[in-house]
């Protein structure tokens, strides 16, 4: 272990801020409801977007990203399209407007938007969007909660702490010790400050990263000049073929091994099948989490698209800034690395935490622990805001005591947040590892999310009842489909998941009658949605000759290609940088600035208009 006073000092300062933030906003948060979960929708859109990418850079995600770096190079930019990454375009292109215009607190206050509040199916529908939500809030708990117990047992190994502690703990179990001591912190001041000092925290956090960022690609920088890494054919770009033709024999066994259990060989058919999956998840909206969270927590519609696209520019280089540097100096200082598991396996994951513990001067090695810290108190507090928002908004104050006060009800948010965190915690007990909770939420939840929540926008005809069929079919489906198929063998069977969900969804359909149409033609007029709403349009037109609908289908997704090549471009620009090279990386920002400039005419300019 190489950390000094001066690294310990870093964290506790760091640590006792985020106390400081909880108690500062603790009054502000005890206005209202909407000030506790939302920041009383007051709070500027970019303070909103770097919230909502530090709360995406997580410790989990990181430590998977570096692993997957390490041994796919550049064709590792491909892989987080499992989730997908370039969900974010469609939000920031028209999505995010479409749902902020809703001016709900959570997804499923938004559906009484769509489907009315009474009705067949409305009550059903409400009731499977909040155990969605739910459920996934706390495998994102769980996820986080793995990841950063693995992360802090390489910096503080078990057996200096042993002594110090009345009780023993079995070798497996030693990360959620660590995982429990942090997550109190992050509990803290999340419940006690809500959404204000979430943000703040968030920000904070960010600050911090972009400096261990930073600092890191400039030792990995100094470290590979005149020297060579040592990878096999085809690592240093991220174009493929129909395989990924990645030989790691005689370099690094193992690794070919790894190649092998992830099932990333066939990666022509894998990267259709996550375009195929990720198209469909992107038209569907985001999912009910942190999120959604910062979208309906903004400003205006307007603000919401302009939060949605800064996610973008400042996670990205930032994040892979560090991914590339930790990865080179993995490769270069393999062989004086340990990354073998408790279990006695290779463990690619442990790279992150391995390589900083080994390289990082004092000072520099606190700062980085605070900032992935911090990450993992950020991830970690705006899920448990997200689920305190379902629970206290969509099942206390709607089922239970409409009229509560505003002091009950804040109440009611701190023990709901310490329900929410101990479960979670839990549930992090019972996972294997930081990426078999990730294909759980990948596969079986959002697998089932798709279909209901594309028609949801885009079809007048769905109703709620095949909004809860739909989703209901779907997340059974995929729990079945992950009983029998793990990890990547369950994407090749996503096309058959969506086609059972989107069976349920129309069957349910059309075994109700529709919403009611004053339903429909205010959502229509408010949202103002692109799709089949012929009958909606005609009655809308019919009594108001002057509306317009919108017919910008074609602009959009225009603009979503160029979002996504931009997005790209932003992901592997630190990766062409530290590698040096001169001409891939001159095409990049050639790309960027080209895109940009077409952009501010066909997107920014447009915010006000459909």
């Amino acid at each position: 272990m190489k950390l000094r006073l001066l690294d310990v000092l870093i964290i506790v300062a760091y640590l006792l801020t985020t106390v400081f933030i909880g108690l500062w906003y603790r009054k502000k948060a005890r206005e209202n409801k909407d000030s506790y979960l939302m920041g009383g929708k007051s709070l500027a859109w970019y303070k909103l977007g770097l919230s909502d990418a530090s709360d995406m850079f997580d410790i989990s995600g990181t430590m998977w990203m570096v692993s997957l770096c390490f041994v796919y190079g550049l064709k590792s930019i491909w892989i987080p399209w499992l989730w997908p990454v370039f969900n974010q375009v469609f939000l920031m292109m028209y999505l995010s407007r479409w749902l902020r215009r809703s001016n709900a607190a959570t997804g499923a206050e938004w559906l009484a938007t769509r489907f009315g509040n009474s009705g067949p199916g409305v009550g059903a529908s409400h009731k499977v969007v909040i155990a969605f939500a739910l459920l996934s809030c706390l495998g994102f708990l769980a996820y986080g909660f793995v990841g950063l117990g693995k992360f802090i047992e390489i910096f503080v190994p078990w057996e200096m702490v042993q002594g110090y502690v009345p009780f023993s703990v079995a070798p497996q179990y030693v990360p959620h010790v660590y995982g429990i001591i942090f997550t109190l912190f992050a509990m803290f001041y999340s419940i006690l400050g809500g959404m204000h000092s979430i943000v703040l925290g968030d920000m904070i956090k960010y600050a911090i990263m972009t400096v261990a960022c930073v600092a890191i690609f400039v030792i990995a920088w100094q470290n590979l000049q005149g020297r060579t890494l040592n990878v096999p054919a085809g690592w240093d770009t991220p174009f493929f073929g129909s395989k990924l033709e990645l030989n790691w024999t005689g370099i690094i066994d193992e690794v070919n091994q790894k190649i092998k259990s992830d099932g990333y060989s066939l990666f022509g058919i894998f990267f259709m099948m996550m375009v195929f999956k990720g198209i469909f998840a992107s038209l569907a909206g985001p999912a009910p989490n942190y999120d959604m969270q910062k979208i309906l927590s903004t400003r205006s519609p307007e603000e919401a698209s302009k939060m949605s696209g800064f996610v973008s520019i400042v996670l990205l280089p930032v994040r892979y800034a560090l991914v590339i540097g930790l990865t080179v100096l993995g490769l270069l200082y393999y062989n004086q690395m340990n990354i073998v598991g408790p279990e006695g396996t290779t463990d690619f994951e442990r790279i992150l935490p391995v390589a900083i513990n080994n390289f990082l001067p004092t000072g520099l090695l606190g700062l980085v622990l605070t900032g992935l810290l911090g990450a993992f108190m950020g991830t970690f507090s705006g899920t448990v805001n997200a689920a305190q928002a379902y629970i206290v908004n969509d099942i206390y104050l709607k089922y239970i005591n409409p009229n509560a006060p505003t002091r009950t009800i804040i109440s009611l948010n701190y023990v709901v947040g310490v329900v929410v965190v101990a479960v979670g915690v839990l549930l992090g007990f019972l996972a294997k590892d930081v990426n078999s909770v990730l294909q759980w939420i990948v596969s079986a939840l959002y697998g089932g999310y798709i279909a209901s929540n594309v028609l949801k926008w885009h079809w007048w005809r769905f109703n709620a009842t095949g909004f809860f069929w739909g989703m209901l079919t779907g997340i059974v489906s995929a729990l079945i489909f992950t009983r029998f198929f793990e990890g990547i063998e369950f994407l090749y069977y996503f096309p058959v998941l969506f086609l059972l969900s989107l069976a349920g969804s129309v069957i349910g359909t059309y075994a109700a009658p529709p919403t009611e149409e004053t339903v429909l033609k205010a959502f229509y007029k408010n949202v103002r949605p692109w799709g089949f709403w012929g009958p909606i349009n005609a009655l809308v037109v019919a009594e108001d000759p002057s509306f317009q609908p919108n017919r910008n289908f074609r602009l959009n997704m225009f603009n979503v290609v160029l979002g996504i090549i931009a997005q790209l471009c932003l992901t592997v620009l630190p990766m062409y940088l530290l590698l040096m090279q001169k001409l891939p990386l001159l095409l990049t920002v050639l790309a960027l600035a080209v895109i940009i400039f077409i952009l501010k005419k066909t997107w920014w300019n447009k915010l006000a208009d459909y």
